[in-house]
């Protein structure tokens, strides 16, 4: 299962659509803040696409939170950002890797499948 952390509606839909056309598991969540809630509530995805510029708790704020906790730490995480910038800071954070927007469908596929494998 892939989480989607980004705070536009129409990115969260995009995303859930393609992916869950290929047959993942897709969770959207607006902000940071509503990720962690669900990751402490149990939930462990495969993958989380997390995009940077978000209101309440963005993704730097995120990325520190999944560094510190030892149970969120072996997630992986791609950061999503326009600005390509912020790609050398992606390992920095502790991203695996970088995404820009708008989003290249065949490197996002390609992205999912090298932490989620095929979808079933």
């Amino acid at each position: 299962m892939v989480l989607v952390v980004d705070d536009e509606p129409a990115i969260r839909q995009m995303l859930e659509d393609i992916l869950g056309g290929e047959g993942h598991q897709v969770v959207t969540v607006p902000d940071g803040r509503a990720a962690l809630q669900r990751l402490h509530d149990g939930l462990l995805p495969c993958l989380i696409l997390l995009d940077l510029m978000m209101p309440r708790l963005n993704g730097w704020q995120l990325a520190e939170h999944l560094r510190a906790d030892p149970r969120l730490r072996p997630i992986p995480f791609v950061l999503i950002a326009a600005n390509p910038r912020f790609a050398a800071q992606a390992e920095a954070l502790g991203a695996r890797k970088w995404l820009g927007k708008p989003i290249n469908l065949e490197d996002l596929l390609q992205t999912v499948e090298e932490f989620c494998g095929h979808a079933a």
